[in-house]
């Protein structure tokens, strides 16, 4: 293929501050990849990354940013021999070493030296030779690349129902699980739980996202108001109003992690998946969480094994996750698309090379 010497692409400068640039289209060194970004959707961390202009572990400004991508190689550099031009791939946004010992216990995702790959919001994206090597992945055949693209947050999701051990309480049938935030993960974690055979219940502030919540799944929805307190009125949406089995909480705003804890009946699990801003912090109540022998659990990120999991899920056309794709928008139109998140007119927008 002949490429261009420029692309367009996404430069986040600082918080709330993106310029869309001609920049360099890079050439793949050895083991690398150069993929033409055929679809890359906005996330809730893009989100994040936009407000607060950076993120301490995946990126410093001023760079190309987002994370979420399928394309098809555009150049192969030497040494690679997996891939060849026009294949159509996902790249995972992180990278494993595979030798440290939480990855050698199975725990890639807390891989002592994790790298991370932002950059999708551009025409072209460089795939270094770590990520070639051990988190690129072919896209099933019939496979869309927008749907491709959602791999990366159902590959977390399916890591933090891994987390749930709903082996352990579905003995008897299926588990009733409460899912506390109605964005694009919680509902991704609807659609997986009622996939696999499972009972959510989705509570949420807003009533749209709570229809797409039906959509996708959710056994039964349950409107809450901001602030946390809430407790109680999920409980009385469970079996008996005794709570939940397992409480996933997706929102990451902390009055809302107390309200998973207190969800759940004597013996229950706590999915605490929605990361806070640094410096959080909330009480606990240790008679809860002794007498009742609950179960807190901190959950983040994804594996290559769930990566891989993940697209054989999007595989399947009856799995829903055409739900969140609200809109399409180009490259120069990324601060839009990522403000129709903040203001929740969107779900999730997929970001297509070329101008207005």
């Amino acid at each position: 293929m002949n490429l261009p010497e420029t692309m367009q692409g996404a430069m986040l400068l600082g918080p709330e501050h993106i310029e869309v640039r001609e920049v360099p289209v890079p050439r793949p060194g050895q083991g690398e990849l150069l993929l033409k970004v055929e679809a890359a959707t906005t996330c809730g961390t893009d989100v994040k990354v936009f407000k607060r202009g950076g993120h301490p572990r995946m990126l410093q400004v001023p760079t190309l940013f987002g994370h979420e991508m399928a394309g098809t190689v555009a150049a192969a550099g030497p040494g690679v021999t997996r891939f060849a031009e026009g294949d159509g791939l996902v790249v995972a946004n992180s990278a494993p070493c595979l030798e440290c010992e939480p990855c050698r216990r199975g725990r890639e995702n807390l891989c002592e030296d994790l790298h991370y790959l932002n950059g999708a919001f551009a025409e072209y994206l460089s795939v270094p030779a770590r990520f070639v090597e051990r988190n690129t992945h072919r896209i099933p055949e019939g496979l869309s690349f927008e749907r491709a693209a959602l791999a990366e947050p159902l590959a977390c999701v399916l890591h933090g129902l891994d987390a749930c051990e709903l082996e352990k309480y579905g003995v008897a049938g299926p588990v009733e699980v409460v899912v506390f935030g109605a964005g694009p993960i919680g509902l991704l974690f609807v659609a997986a739980l009622a996939a696999s055979g499972h009972r959510p219940i989705l509570a949420d502030p807003n009533p749209g996202r709570l229809d797409a919540g039906s959509r996708m799944g959710a056994a039964k929805t349950v409107e809450i108001i901001r602030g946390g307190g809430q407790a109680d009125v999920v409980r009385a949406g469970t079996e008996g109003n005794k709570g939940a089995w397992v409480a996933v909480d997706a929102s990451g705003v902390p009055e809302v992690w107390l309200d998973a804890i207190a969800a759940v009946r004597p013996g229950g699990l706590v999915n605490l998946f929605g990361g806070c801003a640094p410096g959080t912090s909330i009480p606990l109540d240790t008679h809860l969480i002794h007498y009742s022998e609950i179960t807190v659990k901190g959950v983040y990120h994804h594996r290559p094994d769930t990566f891989r999991r993940a697209l054989e899920m999007l595989s399947d056309p009856a799995f829903s996750a055409d739900v969140l794709l609200t809109g399409t928008r180009t490259i120069d139109q990324t601060e839009g698309a990522l403000r129709a998140m903040i203001a929740k007119q969107a779900l999730k927008v997929v970001i297509r090379g070329g101008g207005a």
